[in-house]
């Protein structure tokens, strides 16, 4: 059974940083695509960016007006951060990482980020 494991997250001051690590259990492929979601309070899960690893070759993908800020990137096979650099207010919300193969797609528990000015 493939679990998430998610690590980070908490208080931030805004101009800071912040690591968020997530790590899949359970399975051994090499297919896969890994990424982070948030939930602002009241809105609907969004996509912050993801991350395909096929046999080793990542591909990685942004919502446009994070990337200047935010990095994904692959730790090891199936284990994943997404680093925040110089957070904003805006960016408060529930961080999800996501695992997905052609079969499987699991939600981690979610990371709570509040960046105060």
């Amino acid at each position: 059974q493939v679990q998430l494991v998610e690590s980070g997250g908490g208080l931030v001051q805004a101009g800071g940083s912040l690591r968020l690590s997530c790590a899949a259990s359970g399975t051994d492929t090499d297919q896969y695509v890994m990424g982070w979601y948030r939930q602002r309070p009241g809105e609907q899960r969004t996509l912050v960016a993801s991350l395909t690893d096929d046999w080793g070759e990542v591909a990685t993908v942004y919502v446009p007006d994070l990337k200047e800020r935010f990095t994904i990137a692959r730790d090891a096979p199936r284990k994943i951060h997404l680093q925040m650099n110089n957070p904003l207010p805006e960016d408060t919300a529930d961080y999800f990482c996501l695992f997905t193969t052609g079969h499987t797609t699991i939600w981690g528990q979610g990371a709570q980020v509040t960046v105060f000015s």
